[in-house]
């Protein structure tokens, strides 16, 4: 719990990444609360995948901690890892679906991979999690290059729906969709995250996707990270966040 109350399921102390010579993480400190939206925004190149991923167990830090449900990522064996991992789900910004499956069969590979449940039950769950986002069942036995870009985002989120996690990780969920799609994933993944009582961990350069979901925001700027609501960053005196807040586009998304 932090001093307000409130129970920390991401903590990280102290993270340093470096990728060559190059400084990407310099000592990040983050709390993310239960039920929270966290979004992680920042330039290009500025390591806001990186981070995702290292909190994931993908990457590893150079040094400081990183807690996800009580557990250190960092320390964790094989089969603590296995553990943890179940109590998340990932979207990757490419969605990451197996091109030679059909749709149902993407969304079981979790059950595959962690559980020994029979494949009738497997299909009705993957029918579940797919009505959840929003897909019929004509989806189901589609392949993924049938579907539209918007379909095979939402397949991905009903693949890191299908074990039931608490905290669901999101890399760029709207990179690549037309405003309306981008906007309707938006306010899927809010309804999913109020009914769900989800903690969503999110990465994205998208305003928009800010301003329709976030509780708060985690800049990623020279660095380190800079943390509050839309409004407290606008005024921040950092040139990156004052352009990418209060710039053209930013005055545009948040009228």
């Amino acid at each position: 719990m932090d001093g307000d109350g409130k129970e920390i399921v991401i903590r990280l102390r102290g993270v340093v990444t470096r990728i060559g010579d190059r400084l990407i993480h310099d000592h990040l400190d983050l709390d993310v609360h239960r039920g929270e939206i966290m979004a992680v925004v920042g330039g290009s190149g500025s390591g806001k995948s990186v981070l995702l991923r290292s909190i994931v167990g993908l990457m590893r830090p150079n040094g400081g901690s990183i807690e996800v449900l009580g557990r250190d990522v960092l320390g964790l064996d094989e089969e603590g890892m296995r553990a943890l991992q179940m109590r998340w789900g990932v979207l990757f910004q490419d969605g990451a679906l197996f091109s030679s499956q059909s749709v149902a069969e993407n969304v079981q590979v979790p059950l595959r991979e962690y559980t020994s449940m029979s494949q009738e039950l497997m299909n009705e769950i993957a029918a579940m999690k797919l009505s959840m986002v929003g897909l019929g069942e004509d989806a189901a036995t589609k392949h993924p290059s049938e579907l539209s870009g918007g379909m095979r985002k939402r397949a991905s989120l009903a693949r890191a729906l299908v074990l039931d996690p608490e905290i669901v990780f999101l890399d760029e969920p709207t990179s690549g969709l037309d405003p309306i799609g981008a906007a309707n994933f938006d306010q899927l993944v809010r309804d999913l995250q109020k009914s769900l009582n989800l903690t969503v961990f999110m990465v994205t350069h998208d305003l928009d996707t800010l301003r329709a979901t976030a509780d708060r925001i985690a800049v990623l700027v020279n660095g380190r990270l800079k943390v509050g609501t839309i409004e407290s960053l606008r005024n921040d005196r950092d040139p990156w966040i004052q352009e990418y807040f209060s710039g053209p586009r930013g005055r545009a998304a948040l009228a």
